[in-house]
């Protein structure tokens, strides 16, 4: 059983946080105003998990402007992208 919880990743337990990943993981890249309509959440609480996200090297993000308005693309890491399969493979054989 420890051996299945090690790859279990803090960062993932918040389910916000898990469906940022979820969504950025099948998505070459989203922007912050379609993370917050597809997650249902306010500006600062995604804010607030995206940050999180990026300390641990999972998310990275690249800004620019369309027109005159500013424009965030968040992309998965290739780190990011391995530790959240490791851990939905540790769901995975949790419930097998």
């Amino acid at each position: 059983m420890k051996e299945l919880l090690k790859d279990l990743d803090k960062a993932f337990e918040n389910k916000i946080r898990l469906g940022i990943m979820s969504a950025l993981v099948v998505n070459e890249h989203l922007d912050f105003s379609s993370l917050k309509n597809l997650l249902d959440v306010t500006d600062g609480n995604l804010a607030s998990h995206l940050k999180s996200l990026e300390k641990k090297e999972y998310v990275t993000f690249k800004k620019e402007f369309l027109g005159r308005k500013p424009n965030t693309k968040y992309h998965a890491t290739p780190k990011g992208k391995n530790a959240f399969k490791k851990h939905i493979q540790a769901i995975e054989q949790l419930l097998n």
